[in-house]
């Protein structure tokens, strides 16, 4: 008799609402996340997260189950094209990133895969991974009042004691949650820490008496705050070269998948449509004024754990998440996230992102004894947080790479430039072979 519940099986409502829930809880911290770090509305996030859902359930024709939100790798390029060029030119930059899988998943479906694998290899992926994860280091210890010479407006009217507080609050919650909390507590540590942060900031004053009035008086239903893009190349230019780290990770999380369920879901329905179906999610995001959205880890774990694969249960979870984000007081709520209470939980979410470069390379067993690979890493690592960038004109256009674009491009151009073995460690190969001739000559 099995014990789980198959990919195309479908459960009665009323089983299959709390798994949907128990799904929408597992993304929804991270995915709002993305959204305020960002300046965008919370909203906006959870309908293109329940939309590219359904729309990537199409895509793979309904049997590869996988829950679309947020991406974390796109947070540092949104912020910097947000700010340089303006929000309506920022959600461009989500359209590039979206074409650029779609773009690969045709490419794929012809060719295969042994050119992506070739030209992001482990050592290229966790070194940007890093770059994502540190890049955003200094952001989450401003926001948590930790760098004594950073000052934001809303700290004006509040004890440094106190915001540090509900920064370190809802930082250990989030530290022992994930450590020590079981069940279903377990895969929402981030959400308990991020909603226990927030009484602490109403208990110590932190959230101001306007954040309060603003939430009492949204209305019960009102739509997200729909943007059109602007079409800006320097936007897009940013961001499209970061599609290619997601891209990395969205593989490895088809794999995972594939052990999860015990399927193989690159044959069926291929590889091919379930990034074409990343990429469809994340364009429509674009088109309306969400954030690039990617495959999410979190609810692959909540599959691992009861053991329902079934994607009417994550169709659901997107239905709830659409359904939501029309909810005035919910999306008001999660605006008026108190800065602290960001830079909290921030710090832990930064450094998994980091640290998970870092799982990578021994995951991988990168051997940093090769040149080649020590010499990638440390390249993109300093390009990547270092503030490089590179300004040239296109049709008379300024155009800016910089950041994690600007790493991840010179990460893939040296992989690709750079031969295996440096001519040093030739010759120590040959030596070596030839000393082990001689130990075999005269053993004989």
């Amino acid at each position: 008799m099995k014990n789980y519940v198959d990919v195309e099986e479908r459960l009665p409502i009323a089983t299959t609402i709390p798994l949907s829930l128990q799904h929408l809880f597992a993304m929804v911290g991270a995915t709002i996340l993305v959204p305020i770090i960002t300046g965008m509305s919370p909203s906006i996030a959870l309908f293109c997260s329940g939309i590219g859902t359904l729309l990537y359930i199409i895509c793979t024709k309904a049997k590869l189950p996988a829950y679309i939100g947020s991406s974390f790798a796109f947070i540092g390029p949104m912020l910097v094209a947000s700010k340089n060029y303006g929000p309506e030119a920022m959600i461009s930059g989500v359209m590039a990133a979206g074409m650029v899988y779609i773009i690969v998943a045709m490419i794929i479906k012809f060719c295969g895969i042994g050119w992506l694998n070739k030209a992001l290899p482990p050592v290229v992926v966790g070194s940007i991974v890093i770059v994502i994860g540190l890049g955003l280091a200094g952001t989450a210890i401003n926001w948590a009042g930790l760098n004594s010479s950073y000052m934001d407006a809303s700290m004006v009217s509040v004890p440094r004691w106190a915001w540090i507080t509900v920064a370190m609050v809802t930082l250990g919650v989030g530290i022992l949650g994930s450590m020590y909390f079981k069940g279903f507590l377990a895969v929402i540590p981030i959400l308990v820490a991020m909603i226990t942060g927030y009484v602490t900031a109403l208990a110590l004053g932190v959230v101001p008496h306007s954040a309060m009035e603003a939430i009492a008086a949204t209305k019960l239903f009102r739509l997200p705050p729909f943007m059109t893009p602007k079409f800006n190349l320097n936007a897009m230019m940013l961001m499209a070269p970061v599609s290619f780290v997601t891209l990395a990770e969205h593989i490895g999380h088809v794999y995972v998948t594939n052990n999860v369920v015990g399927r193989d879901f690159t044959k069926e329905p291929g590889l091919h449509r379930s990034i074409l179906g990343d990429g469809v999610a994340t364009m429509f995001a674009g088109f309306v004024g969400g954030p690039p959205n990617t495959t999410y880890g979190e609810n692959i774990g909540v599959m691992a754990i009861t053991r329902v694969y079934s994607v009417w249960v994550i169709g659901g979870a997107g239905v709830i998440a659409i359904l939501l984000s029309f909810i005035g007081p919910v999306a008001a709520i999660i605006e008026h996230m108190p800065l602290p209470v960001m830079g909290g939980v921030s710090i832990l979410l930064f450094g998994i992102i980091a640290s998970s470069g870092f799982r990578i390379f021994v995951e991988d067993k990168i051997d940093f004894g090769k040149k080649k690979n020590l010499i990638l890493s440390s390249v993109i690592i300093v390009i990547g947080i270092g503030g490089a960038a590179v300004k040239f004109k296109f049709n008379g256009a300024d155009v800016e790479i910089a950041g994690v674009a600007l790493a991840t491009i010179v990460g893939i151009i040296l992989n690709l430039i750079l031969p295996d073995i440096s001519a040093t460690e030739k010759d120590t190969t040959v030596e070596d072979e030839f000393e082990a001739k001689e130990k075999a000559a005269k053993a004989i």
